[in-house]
């Protein structure tokens, strides 16, 4: 609704949702009674559950646990979790870093994802038009310049894992038996693999697909949008970004940065200290 500066807005009109119904002795997820759900829907369903309508089918949660899975932790050299960490030594508590670790996951650490998803709704677009994957691979792929989209292609390519990021092909291999089963299309999984071999040919060498790549291809398998993408990440990098949290917490330290004291910066301004 809109309204005037001044108007009258009744309480039950400033918010409203879909969501939740919740009254004394009462709690209802999109009309469900909480108590029917407990102990009936799985963890992944209920994120479906309450981020679309209905409830997945067990091979949907299942295929959506397995990227859920495989995102969790990625080691302290990652900056979500070594913010975490540092957080803790700062005198942090576990919601404090928590929250401090999840907003560095934005389009450069922890978008990939998303980006990946609109790369192959894009690739998916063209091959409903008419264009064959091939074509609209590289059409796609051509917009990623300088001047275009930006010299990295979302999802493809990581600093530690080549040829091969490990989480890659399991995951694959899942989407395939999920194709096979009926459960998805396959689609998305053929528009990633094209795009991986375009790289390939374009470069002269292997660029793997890394883990947001390979989910990206699962949440557009499934229907996600392309933002729930980057939130569904966050939801399984927590994960990880917690257990660091409680074990730096019981492991001690105070103020730790990001690198040991002994090691320092490189200066670049005028009159440097010499060693």
């Amino acid at each position: 609704m809109t309204s005037k500066i001044g108007d009258t807005i009744s309480p039950t009109d400033w918010w409203h949702t879909d969501i939740i119904d919740m009254r004394p002795g009462q709690i209802r997820f999109r009309g469900t009674p909480v108590e029917e759900l407990i102990g009936n829907v799985s963890f992944p369903q209920m994120i479906w559950f309450m981020l679309r309508e209905g409830l997945p089918s067990e091979a949907q949660a299942k295929l959506l646990e397995a990227a859920l899975v495989a995102a969790v932790d990625h080691g302290p050299q990652a900056p979500s979790i070594a913010v975490a960490r540092m957080g803790v030594t700062c005198g942090q508590s576990l919601n404090g870093a928590m929250a401090s670790a999840v907003n560095t996951l934005d389009d450069v650490h922890g978008g990939a994802g998303e980006q990946a998803v609109e790369l192959y709704l894009r690739i998916e677009a063209r091959q409903s038009s008419g264009e064959a994957l091939e074509a609209a691979v590289s059409a796609e792929l051509d917009d990623y310049t300088e001047s275009a989209r930006g010299k990295f292609v979302p999802g493809f390519g990581h600093r530690f894992h080549k040829p091969t990021d490990p989480r890659a092909p399991r995951l694959l291999a899942l989407v395939d038996e999920a194709a096979g089963a009926g459960t998805v299309s396959g689609v998305y999984a053929a528009i990633a693999l094209s795009v991986e071999a375009e790289l390939a040919k374009r470069k002269g060498t292997a660029l793997a697909m890394n883990i947001d790549g390979v989910t990206a291809v699962i949440f557009a398998e499934l229907g996600f949008a392309p933002p729930l993408a980057r939130g569904i990440f966050c939801l399984s990098r927590s994960v990880g970004i917690l257990a660091h949290a409680w074990e730096q917490m019981n492991q001690g330290g105070r103020n730790k940065g990001p690198t040991p004291p002994g090691d320092r910066w490189r200066y670049d301004g005028p009159n440097p200290i010499e060693d």
